[in-house]
């Protein structure tokens, strides 16, 4: 006999009554131990990570486990452990953006790797009333702690107003910001002072900052070090042009910065490059200046942040900073999971051993041009020739090969030109 009958516009044959396909019953904790030869309390230790099986026993049960497929039930294994194994995020306001998204997924991740399952709760607002709701909606799984994903400041001083029972743990923000709330971060003003240095050292003293949102920390830290590391520099600052992390929002600024010399766009800009808070808007922004008749990075240099997978491939390929989203979601885990612990005995000493702060890196890749007096001098420092006065600097590079800077210089015995392959960049911006 078959059974033949339609499903959204589709025919579905399926055999049935004798002729119907198998299904087969999924392995139990005794199917697990008969094939094992064990006991059922034996196998239960061993998922129990208890340490007083042998090797050798632990050895076959994970076999026996392999073979049959078995998935243990998480219900049973929270009525034997009598705690959930679960934790609890709160991704506040999350959206499409980069560095919440990718800080949840490596929560989530490493909450796996420590036998623990993620349950995520995402907030639309960041109103008082929905952080309170999505709280009561993670508390109501059992869940044995929080970490926060909360990229907006006020979102941490309304949690900490909060009557929480489990231990709570923060991705991202300052510390001495988040009311009392434990924060795993990556090192954001470290990262922007990166940045800038990258572009002081290559000569660039008139640097523009496209900011994230205002009310955002990762915005407002990088924003800080650019402050502080121009100041430092003895170099002028601009006031930031704030966009919403969006390409769209780049391109606009990007627009806005070129429309005065829109009849001639190799006319003087006010800036030589431009400190972007992340990939996207710089990937609008460099839109925007192509679409003027800018070349990037000849006319105009630009920098990211996040590194996102595809800033490799923008046109140039972006210099940016990358954050190790993977060892934050490592830290916030560990750290809950120490936290979960002492809450079980207020005896326990706090783990010392974990570093609640990420560092991140500099890719240099093409975005970024020598401002040539910069460069001149950085070669001077590399050959230690006693050559001055740059007479006729200017720069090419022949398709597919490495760039190379010629430079004609004043010695004493007169004019000489001398050539050296240029350092991570091929086109150089005058001044």
């Amino acid at each position: 006999m078959w059974w033949k009958g339609k499903i959204s516009g589709m025919t579905v044959i399926e055999p049935s009554g004798s002729q119907a396909w198998p299904r087969r019953r999924p392995a139990s904790i005794r199917d697990v131990a008969r094939l094992a030869g064990v006991s059922h309390q034996t196998v239960s230790r061993v998922l129990n990570e208890h340490p007083s099986i042998r090797d050798a026993t632990k050895s076959r049960v994970l076999a026996a486990i392999d073979e049959l497929q078995f998935r243990p039930s998480r219900a049973a294994r929270m009525l034997s452990r009598q705690r959930s194994q679960t934790i609890g995020i709160l991704a506040a306001a999350v959206g499409g953006h980069y560095g919440p998204a990718s800080s949840v997924s490596a929560v989530e991740d490493a909450a796996r790797e420590r036998g623990y399952y993620a349950t995520v709760a995402h907030l639309a607002s960041v109103a008082p009333n929905a952080i309170s709701a999505a709280i009561t909606d993670l508390l109501s799984q059992d869940v044995e702690g929080i970490v926060i994903v909360a990229p907006r400041i006020t979102v941490l001083s309304l949690l900490a107003a909060l009557p929480m029972t489990v231990p709570i743990v923060a991705a991202q923000g300052e510390p001495h910001n988040a009311s009392g709330i434990p924060v795993a971060a990556v090192n954001q003003e470290a990262g922007a002072r990166m940045v800038l240095e990258h572009l002081v050292e290559r000569g660039h003293s008139r640097i523009l900052h496209v900011a994230g949102p205002p009310d955002w920390n990762d915005a407002q830290l990088r924003l800080r070090a650019y402050r502080t590391t121009l100041q430092d520099a003895g170099l002028p600052l601009s006031p930031p042009l704030f966009g919403d992390w969006t390409a769209d929002s780049g391109f606009e600024i990007g627009r806005a910065l070129t429309k005065d010399g829109a009849d001639s766009p190799r006319a003087e800009l006010p800036f030589t490059a431009v400190f972007s808070s992340n990939d996207q808007m710089a990937l609008g922004l460099i839109h925007a200046f192509r679409a003027a008749g800018l070349d990037v990075p000849r006319d105009v240099s630009i920098v990211g942040f996040d590194d996102i997978p595809e800033s490799a491939h923008f046109w140039p390929p972006l210099t940016t900073v990358r954050q190790d989203f993977r060892n934050l979601g490592v830290r916030c885990v560990t750290m809950l999971l120490d936290a979960i612990r002492r809450a079980g005995d207020p005896a326990a000493a706090p783990d010392t051993s974990i570093s609640p702060v990420v560092e991140p890196q500099l890719v240099i890749r093409d975005s970024v041009s020598w401002v040539l007096a910069a460069l001149a001098t950085h070669h001077e420092s590399l050959t230690g020739a006693a050559e001055h006065a740059i007479m006729v600097p200017r720069c090419y590079r022949s398709h597919g090969q490495r760039s190379t800077l010629l430079v004609t210089r004043q010695v004493a015995s007169g004019v000489a030109t001398r050539s050296w392959p240029a350092p991570e960049t091929s086109l150089c911006t005058t001044i």
